[in-house]
């Protein structure tokens, strides 16, 4: 049962932490960030199963992560307000080619970050730009003043 409380315990400071990393840094890792994430779940599975090399503690550590992550799956899904507490809300960076720099500084994205990522949707300037949201998954969605026009 120790192990049980430790994995549950580990989940919820995982949880935590990848919540605290941001949506964008989550929305793309780094290859040096994937590998940090990687190590970071094996040290945790040491401090969880304190070193137990049982395929059952081993098996019952993920079992713990995987129902908590189902249950919290489910949660999201039945109660909406939850999910967008747990999950977040899209978040405006851009209006009407208006930059909001309190929301890019609070989710921890520069103007090179936005810049380039603009580039890649094929917009050259920010006041080309009606909308631009940060999404719940750290992408962020873009649309423009010649997408209206069109419509």
């Amino acid at each position: 049962m120790d192990i049980v409380i430790r994995a549950a315990v580990a989940f919820i400071i995982l949880w935590l932490a990848t919540r605290a990393a941001g949506r964008s840094t989550l929305g793309e890792l780094s290859s040096f960030e994937l590998v940090l994430f990687v190590v970071l779940g094996d040290l945790v599975q040491q401090g969880i199963t304190m070193e137990d090399r049982s395929l059952v503690g081993s098996l019952l550590a993920a079992f713990t992560m995987i129902v908590l992550a189902a249950i919290l799956n489910y949660a999201n899904m039945r109660w909406p307000k939850l999910g967008k507490l747990m999950q977040g809300r899209p978040i405006v960076l851009v209006r009407d080619g208006v930059l909001d720099r309190k929301a890019l500084h609070a989710e921890r994205i520069g103007l090179d970050e936005l810049s380039m990522l603009a580039r890649q949707a094929g917009i050259e300037n920010y006041s080309s730009i009606r909308l631009a949201i940060l999404e719940a998954s750290g992408k962020i969605s873009f649309f423009t003043q010649e997408a209206q026009s069109r419509s």
